[in-house]
């Protein structure tokens, strides 16, 4: 199996840090996920920025369609590989 990294993107970031906090009990992911701030291509504004949920897959275990249902809750998705 080869190793994946999926990134969920979010509005905000409390969008992110509660995907972030449900990942463990959802999915199991043992390993925390990281939380970046991408700010969107010739936009200075904090408000203007998008909130990336980078969630490290050394399995390959992780559900795509559930990950996506997740981040659609909160207004985002998943990125496509």
């Amino acid at each position: 199996m080869t190793h994946v990294r999926h990134v969920l993107v979010l509005p905000d970031r409390d969008a992110a840090e509660e995907v972030a906090e449900e990942l463990p009990d959802r999915f199991g992911v043992a390993e925390e996920p990281q939380l970046v701030r991408d700010a969107l291509a010739g936009e200075d504004d904090a408000e203007d920025a998008q909130w990336l949920v980078v969630v490290e897959d050394p399995e390959s275990r992780l559900n795509r369609t559930a990950l996506d249902e997740l981040a659609a809750a909160h207004e985002g998705w998943l990125e496509a590989p």
